[in-house]
């Protein structure tokens, strides 16, 4: 190797060491920049590194307050009000003197009350070791903040929205109930034995009440809340004060007013739990929140809940409010005014409050819905005050299905469908009042369906047309007239009227369907069809939007929930069927309730047009059909209240079928 090239090694050798000597120097000299060292706090205090932040203060301020109360007091602050985003912009600095520099600056953050901003000074020292440090004191924080100062954050609860009925009666709301509570130090000889009772009168357990009762701030005189109970449990409150140390006050809750009456409809309010938290998260709930799970209390969360107001502020040593520094002003939840009417929901709900069924009361004209019954049913406050487990599992193992919303659901229609198959037929031209078809007796088939019959159950003089077929509910007639109407007419007539169709409504409707696979398979189902057998399944409410159509000129009305500020009808369906069609359909059914199988249902002074029904849910061949009774009907008159009522009750066969609901749908005429 020539001397030259080991010289040129050597200098570029003492080359990189002196650029890495001088790169060492320059990563580890005092910090000069005072600007430079107030932004990396900034950017400390939003990573939350509260440590590091102490190292930047002088020996000073470090004098002033030790880094465990320096991380406790900023972390604290900062977090408690949720503060992110924080960024600080510089005025102006100035020489204090030959070592310090002030930075006046404008700070901006976002906390959980909103935008906060403010104009600030902060002072830098400069050490000859470490370079400019910060002089901190709390007014680093807020401007306004002391030493001895406390910043506070307070959560107005907002109050949630009333749910009226039409008249504003309450269906759910802020009511009172009865807060069961035991004082400590008046509890009896017998202490563990009238834990005992109170636990089981209150159907909870007495490990839970003595969890209660050792709670770290419980005392001898506090009152320890254990459980709410209706305001109406008179007997239970008098049993629960017959114990020693048992107090009870009155306290404000969420109460539901008709019970069991519209629990399906109007649905309860719980405590959120931690999956619903995670699930709802930014949307102003926290871990104490009530949140809407079933009904119209879960479908109109977003509206009744309104929006916690939130304040921070500092408060002194005295516990005095001092300065407001941000604020997010409380927005109650919004009052929801239904159609229903509760006296409406409440007597019909009576009348069917021991069977398992529903009522659907709408107004024939407009779609306003007047009642939703589904019977039999459960309480809401027991599930918004806390049930016990055996109380919910004889609820929920019970075979009447309390919880089950049936005027949600689909079912075979049976008889009740015929005046659909009759007003296809007639809007079609595929069928006209004049036609009769032959048969005799109370059986039929065709030839060639080998031992399939279809029967009906009342013989009748007379042609077999259209309004006798409807008046003695002749499933002979409707067989052989939906075979005429034929598959294709029948099919896309139904389809029209939103069969196999999602239905827009407030609550989430089974759909009506004809058949299970979206086809007809062969000319028996066909023709079952054609009176509400097959594998014809209606929804109550849509049915409802079908008959309202024999009222208003072949035009289904939509059905609707909550009052609306412009009246105006919209309909679900125009020109379901012709107008001509419509109006003789309802011709027909006055007649079934003048002289047909419905004449129970005649009312002094209305006239009522009305299709009675019976439906059979077969099982195997050797098993008795199981039966559900239906009556449908609607005001075919101007004088007095418009109604359309859709019925149904299981157990058909042993209530009466059709005829058990026309006693008790006659109480609204009352």
């Amino acid at each position: 190797m020539s001397k030259k090239v080991i010289i040129g090694i050597i200098v570029t050798v003492i080359i990189a060491v002196a650029l890495g000597i001088g790169i060492v120097f320059i990563m580890n000299r005092p910090q000069t920049n005072p600007e430079d060292i107030w932004q990396k706090y900034i950017s400390l205090i939003n990573e939350q590194k509260y440590e590091k932040m102490y190292e930047m203060l002088t020996e000073d301020s470090k004098a002033q307050i030790s880094q465990e109360d320096f991380i406790e007091r900023n972390q604290n602050i900062y977090e408690g009000i949720s503060m992110s985003n924080m960024k600080s912009e510089t005025v102006l600095i100035e020489d204090e003197n030959s070592t310090t520099k002030a930075i006046d600056y404008n700070l901006e953050m976002e906390t959980e009350a909103g935008n906060v901003s403010f104009t600030n000074t902060v002072r830098l020292t400069k050490d000859k070791e470490k370079g400019y440090l910060i002089n901190w004191s709390s007014n680093l924080i807020f401007p306004q903040l002391n030493s001895t100062d406390k910043v506070r954050i307070k959560t107005i609860t907002a109050e949630r929205g009333t749910i009226t009925d039409k008249n504003g009666v309450m269906l759910a709301g802020e009511g009172e109930v009865s807060s069961v509570g035991i004082v400590p130090g008046k509890l009896g000889e017998n202490k563990e034995t009238d834990i005992e009772k109170i636990a089981q009168l209150l159907e909870t357990t007495a490990e839970a009440v003595n969890k209660k009762l050792s709670a770290s701030w419980v005392k001898d005189d506090s009152f320890v809340p254990i459980k709410e109970v209706s305001k109406d449990e008179t007997e239970l409150k008098q049993q629960l004060l017959q114990i020693a140390g048992v107090k009870i006050t009155t306290v404000k809750s969420r109460v539901y007013p008709l019970g069991e009456a519209s629990a399906h409809l109007i649905g309860y309010v719980q405590n959120i739990t931690a999956e619903e938290l995670e699930e709802n998260k930014d949307k102003g709930y926290n871990s104490n929140s009530i949140i809407g799970k079933t009904g119209l209390e879960k479908i109109y969360e977003e509206r009744l809940k309104g929006k916690d107001g939130i304040e921070i502020y500092i408060e002194d040593k005295d516990g005095n409010r001092k300065t407001d520094i941000a604020e997010i002003e409380v927005q109650d939840g919004e009052n929801i005014q239904l159609t229903i009417d509760a006296n409406i929901q409440q007597n019909l709900y009576n009348e069917l409050k021991n069977d398992e069924g529903f009522f659907v009361v709408m107004h024939p004209k407009t779609g306003a819905l007047l009642a939703l019954v589904s019977t039999p049913s459960y309480d809401p406050s027991d599930f918004t005050l806390g049930m016990s487990t055996e109380k919910w599992n004889s609820i929920k193992d019970n075979e009447a299905n309390p919880m089950l919303a049936r005027y949600l659901q689909s079912y075979c229609p049976g008889s009740t469908f015929k005046p659909i198959t009759g007003a296809i037929g007639l809007t079609t031209n595929s069928l006209s009042t004049e036609d009769t078809f032959s048969y005799s007796g109370l059986s039929w088939k065709k030839a060639n369906w080998g031992e399939y019959d279809i029967t009906t159950l009342t013989a009748y003089s007379g042609p077999k047309n259209l309004q006798n077929a409807l008046i003695y509910s002749d499933n002979i007639y409707f067989a052989q007239a939906t075979l005429q109407i034929g598959k294709d007419n029948f099919i896309n007539e139904l389809k029209k009227i939103k069969f196999g169709e999602n239905i827009d409504f407030t609550l989430s409707l089974a759909k009506s369907q004809y058949s299970n696979s979206g086809d007809i398979a062969n000319e028996k189902l066909l023709a079952d069809s054609g009176y509400g057998q097959g594998e014809i399944l209606v929804n109550p409410i849509h049915m409802a939007s079908i008959y309202s159509a024999f009222a208003n000129e072949g035009n289904m009305v939509k059905p609707y929930l909550e009052i609306k500020e412009n009246n105006e009808t919209e309909y679900l369906v125009e020109n379901a069927f012709s107008a001509e069609s419509a109006n003789i359909i309802k011709e027909d059914l006055i007649q079934v309730v003048e002289k047909g199988t419905a004449t129970d249902m005649k009312v002094s002074g209305r006239t009522i047009a009305g299709k009675t029904g019976t439906a059979e849910l077969k099982g195997s061949k050797d098993d008795e059909a199981d039966i559900l009774g239906w009556f449908d009907c609607f005001t075919a008159d101007s004088s007095g209240e418009q109604l359309l009522v859709i019925s149904m009750v299981e157990d058909g066969r042993d209530l009466g079928g059709s005829h058990y609901l026309i006693k008790k749908i006659k109480t609204l005429f009352n």
